[in-house]
């Protein structure tokens, strides 16, 4: 059981299982979005996730592949949740920074990295893809 939530305690979360992967997400969106260099998310399926509180939703249609991504946070602190991306029906790319424990879930793999912060350094032998993983 994987359990997180964010600042001001109105959302909480469980996820069943283990995640399908962990990737650090580096495009421009996710970066804002973050407020960080990059983002760092558990990539599960939205079965597995039981959400306890209200989510706010931002649809946001500035991405690469047209589709869009739904970035759900507290409407009351501002903590990133999830997003859900309409490309991927059925996955939640959740916030590893929200995580109650994060330190098993580094990323396996470093997606958007044609838009890298140039001072960021991925470490060596982690996967890196310019665009999505696929």
């Amino acid at each position: 059981m994987i359990e997180g939530g964010c600042n001001c305690g109105g959302v909480r979360y469980r996820i069943e299982g283990e995640p399908m992967t962990v990737a650090a997400c580096h495009c421009t969106r996710c970066r804002r979005q973050s407020g960080g260099t990059f983002s760092v998310n558990l990539i599960v399926p939205i079965a597995a996730m039981t959400v306890e509180g209200a989510l706010s939703r931002f649809t946001d249609r500035d991405t690469t592949s047209g589709a869009a991504v739904q970035r759900e946070f507290c409407g009351t602190c501002g903590s990133p949740i999830r997003s859900l991306i309409d490309a991927s029906p059925g996955i939640a790319a959740v916030k590893a920074g929200t995580l109650d424990d994060p330190d098993p879930y580094a990323p396996a793999l470093h997606v958007f990295t044609r838009s890298k912060v140039a001072w960021v350094a991925v470490p060596d032998g982690v996967p890196q893809f310019e665009a999505n993983a696929g």
